[in-house]
């Protein structure tokens, strides 16, 4: 990099802290932004300064919005009375995708990891068990990743809620063991959240 000039090279190691990027793709995408229009440039710093002024998490689902409460929960079509919950937003973003499910969502923002220091109260599992605790939910699906973290989050939900009165379901197979849900293709989401079974 010591070929660019400094403001350059600086906007090239910005771009090269972005998950995925390495530095070459981090100097291609400096590149286009310099060879880019001034009108184009600014409003891709606008953009990335509105994400960060602008979007919050939702009061309800914690999902990503710029209000108060998100679109989906704002959607008087979905069914309040079932809730699927998932690790992020992402998650949530991938299972909208595929046009499955209808019903309302709670994001946990995390896994529960020992390992890593991270219990039930550090995610938002508290916050599910007070939902459910209103009396107006019928029916839990857990959507968390079918690695060790999202099985062992999984099934601690399911067991604070096994002295509900409502069905708790787990997103059906078809998604593979170990793999992340926002990598799931459509097709294979929709399946799977089709053809969810009972908590065990």
């Amino acid at each position: 990099m010591t070929n660019y000039p400094p403001t350059l090279v600086q906007l090239i190691k910005q771009f090269a802290k972005l998950p995925g990027i390495g530095e070459k793709t981090a100097i291609r995408l400096a590149l286009h932004v310099m060879r880019s229009s001034k009108d184009e440039a600014d409003m891709l710093a606008k953009s990335i300064c509105l994400v960060k002024e602008k979007i919050r998490l939702c009061e309800q689902c914690y999902g990503l919005t710029d209000q108060p409460v998100c679109q989906i929960c704002q959607n008087a079509s979905r069914d309040n009375s079932i809730i699927c919950v998932v690790e992020q937003t992402d998650d949530l973003a991938s299972i909208e995708q595929s046009g499955a499910f209808k019903g309302q969502y709670h994001v946990l923002h995390g896994t529960i990891s020992p390992m890593n220091g991270i219990g039930p109260d550090d995610i938002r599992i508290p916050e599910l068990l007070t939902k459910v605790s209103k009396g107006s939910i019928k029916e839990i699906v857990i959507a968390t990743n079918t690695n060790v973290e999202g099985e062992m989050t999984g099934s601690y939900i399911a067991k604070c809620l096994a002295s509900y009165d409502i069905k708790i379901s787990r997103i059906a197979s078809g998604v593979p063991i170990g793999s992340d849900l926002k990598y799931i293709d459509q097709l294979t989401m929709k399946r799977a959240m089709e053809n969810r079974h009972t908590f065990e």
